[in-house]
């Protein structure tokens, strides 16, 4: 019986790292085996505009070309966007949101008006000051979200994203071992409570 495909949307702000986010997330996917698609979605972006990416993940070759409107996973980068995106659009009752936040998820949850166990947490910011040196959350929240589908291996994403990032910012080391260890932070440190 095929197993269903995932789909993610990455909801940000320009020049926040949405797009490079769901690419290393799916170029990362990609080096197990696994079908993938990661776009962004174009428009009249700017720096600080909200922008959306999108990643599906399948164990069979995708034949959908098209924006995902019902969504597995929700990765929110910019808690502010909760105030102005309709963030949750298309999640059911079992879909996941992710926030960038220093919020529990109970405050998150009462914002977006969802229950609870569909909220997780991770102060994706502040891991990436103390880890990158810059409020980039986008490496961050790729770790948590790994953390929150479950069934993908961490240290394939962290092995394939050090060889992207090795070809981007190899006179850069600090560059690509902030950025490790910021995705195993939020991994380690997203939360549901």
């Amino acid at each position: 019986m095929p197993v269903k495909m995932i789909e993610v949307r990455w909801h940000g702000r320009g020049g926040q790292g949405a797009k490079t986010a769901a690419l290393l997330f799916g170029e990362a996917v990609l080096a197990t085996g696994k079908y993938i698609q990661a776009f962004p979605e174009y428009g009249p972006e700017r720096m600080g505009a909200p922008v959306q990416s999108f990643n599906r993940i399948s164990e069979y070759p995708i034949t959908i070309h098209a924006c995902i409107t019902n969504p597995d996973y929700v990765v929110v980068l910019d808690s502010s966007l909760l105030e102005s995106v309709p963030v949750t659009y298309g999640v059911n009752k079992t879909g996941k949101v992710i926030v960038n936040t220093s919020f529990s998820t109970t405050k998150i949850a009462h914002k977006l008006n969802i229950d609870a166990s569909q909220v997780y947490v991770v102060n994706a910011s502040q891991i990436a000051i103390d880890t990158i040196g810059k409020n980039i959350p986008n490496t961050p929240m790729l770790g948590a979200l790994v953390k929150v589908i479950g069934n993908l291996d961490i240290n394939g994403v962290l092995e394939d994203t050090k060889v992207k990032l090795t070809a981007k910012f190899r006179h850069k080391p600090e560059v690509i071992d902030g950025n490790l260890n910021s995705i195993k932070r939020a991994f380690n440190e997203v939360k549901n409570k």
